[in-house]
Formats: structure tokens, sequence, C-alpha cells
């Protein structure tokens, strides 16, 4: 089942308007409501003007899934209708859906994108990485994408994560420092007091950017509706084959198997967010629209991060754990 304004969802990504350069005291007088949407949008459109103003070389993590898409989407409206001036880099695990990994593919392609891959099956190739026992491959991301910005010499990397999504995640700066070693200390965060971002850094060191951190969950699908932005069709209703384990709904792949006990059964499901096959659960839904998911995610009391990755509950400081090491 497939929500009927998905079905050219990767045939046209339209360039969006240009966000005004007006100085305040030369654009026109007006009444107009500026709405919350309007102000998150400014906010994240300055943050990407600001980063390319003072760095050399910026790059998007970009993965396919709803927050890197909208993150693309506002880089392109802060340059339009100049391109993108940053390269895209995916930390690709081998463990990805085949649905978002068609959909960056046609998304770097249509655009005239530069997008770099590091990959997670390369390292565990050769040797440099080993299979986690569980078979899970999110915590193995931090080497290749912190060899990654070695290489390339990254000095911004900007990531679609908000603060709404998880506690360590809540102790970020929109920009925040990592060491030499790509390592992460949240009680050396600089203040950002009247929207000023202080991007200064040692040589081997790099700054994470994070223009999509004072958005909620419901921003972003209000906003996606609103700019009519297309996405991957996994985030809306559609038929699955899935089996329940901890209280997530596993899709039935090949690097996702049911377990002696465990019922595959096929139901109505959409995914709130985007990992791993094997650690991200789908949800039961009957949202095909972007509206339909927005009064769906409005009336939810739990985060798409603590509702559906298994990976975030290793732990109750999982996600600190990896951000100090270097993790996204």
């Amino acid at each position: 089942m497939r929500a009927p304004h998905m079905t050219a969802v990767l045939d046209t990504f339209p360039t969006p308007p240009p966000r005004s350069l007006e100085t305040p005291s030369e654009a026109p007088l007006t009444t107009q409501t500026v709405t919350e949407l309007d102000a998150l949008e400014s906010e994240s459109v300055f943050v990407f003007r600001e980063v390319a103003a003072e760095f050399e070389r910026p790059v998007i993590l970009f993965s396919g899934g709803k927050d890197s898409i909208v993150m693309l989407h506002l880089a392109r409206k802060a340059f339009a209708p100049a391109g993108v001036p940053f390269t895209l880099l995916h930390v690709d695990t081998g463990h990805n859906f085949t649905e978002v990994l068609d959909y960056r593919d046609n998304a770097v392609a249509q655009l005239g994108l530069r997008l770099e891959v590091a990959s997670v099956e390369d390292y565990i190739a050769d040797g440099r990485l080993r299979e986690r026992s569980d078979g899970t491959r999110n915590q193995l991301q931090t080497v290749p994408l912190l060899d990654a910005i070695n290489e390339h010499r990254f000095d911004a990397v900007f990531g679609g994560g908000r603060r709404d999504e998880e506690r360590a995640r809540a102790k970020e700066r929109i920009f925040s420092l990592r060491d030499e070693f790509g390592q992460w200390d949240p009680r050396n965060q600089r203040p950002e007091l009247w929207s000023l971002y202080n991007g200064k850094h040692k040589p081997g060191e790099h700054v994470r950017v994070f223009p999509l951190s004072n958005w909620t969950e419901l921003d972003v699908w209000n906003y996606i509706a609103r700019e009519n932005i297309p996405l991957p069709s996994i985030y809306y209703a559609h038929e699955r084959d899935v089996f329940e384990r901890d209280g997530m709904l596993l899709a039935v792949g090949p690097y996702s198997q049911p377990r002696d006990g465990e019922t595959v059964a096929q139901r109505t499901v959409r995914y709130r967010t985007v990992g791993d096959m094997s650690c991200t659960g789908a949800v039961a839904s009957t949202a095909a629209t972007p509206a339909e998911v927005v009064v769906e995610v409005a009336a939810s009391t739990i985060t798409e991060r603590g509702a559906t990755r298994a990976d975030d509950r290793a732990s109750e400081a999982a996600m600190e754990d990896r951000k100090r090491e270097g993790y996204f």
C-alpha cells in the first residue's frame, strides 16, 4: 500500500525559493505574521550561511532520513538560486533500508550534488572493525565517520540531530566542538547568546553543526507538509512483514530475522525514524500523508528514537557514550 502523493516521490526535487537577503532597513513594511516554522526556518538558514562564511570545508551528513532531507532542503533554500556549496557524506552500515538508499542516490543525481560514502562493510571486510555479537552496526559508524572527516579535512560537519530526540542531544549546542580525536566533551560547550556562534577551532579539531537543534519532530513534519518535501515511502503507511521484539515491530529482512517464538505477521506500519534494519522498529499506523502523520505525531507521548531505536536502549547513557567517542 503506497500513498497516492508518493507515486513520483523521487522524480523531481523542485528548487525552493531563496530566503530574502534584504537587510531590515531595505525590507518593505509588512503586517504579515511570522509563524513558528518561519522562525525555525530563518534560524536554520542563518546557521548554514554562517558556516559557509566561517569554514573552509563543510560537509552535510546525508542518509536519506527525514531530518537529513529537511536539512538539505534548508541548505538549498539558503543558497538558492545557486547550488548547495557543500559535499554530502553518508556513513553506510550496509544494513540500510533499500527505499532510503534509492532515495539518497536519486536525490544526489537529480540535484547534481557530490556524495562521499564511508562504508562500514569495507571496514569489516579488511579487519579494521569487527561485527558485533548482536549483529547491529549503528555503533560501528564512529570510526568510518572520523576517518572520512580526517581524510577529506572537513572542518564543519552538519548533522540532523534535534534536542527533543534524546537527553544527550539536548546537551548539544548548535555549534559543537570536537577535539583532535573527534570526541565530544559535554562540559566544554560554548555559550551561544544572541545567536552568536563561535566556530573557532585548532588544527585537527572540527565543529559539528546542528541546524535543526531547536526543531521538534512535530515541527519537522509540519515543515515537510508545508514545503511539500518528498520522502522515502517507508515514512508513510504500507504493508510489511514484521515481528515483535522488546516492544518494537522489526521488519523481516536479510539483517533482521525472527527468533524462536517470534511470530511474523503482515501489518500496516510506517517508520518514524530510519536507521539500520536490524535495530529500527516500525510503528502501527495508517498515516499515508504528511497531514495524517502530523496528527499522529501530535498525539504521541514518546520520541521517535525512544519508541523505535533499539541501539538507544543499551543503557541510560547509550547515546552520550557514543557521542563522547565521536558518534553523530
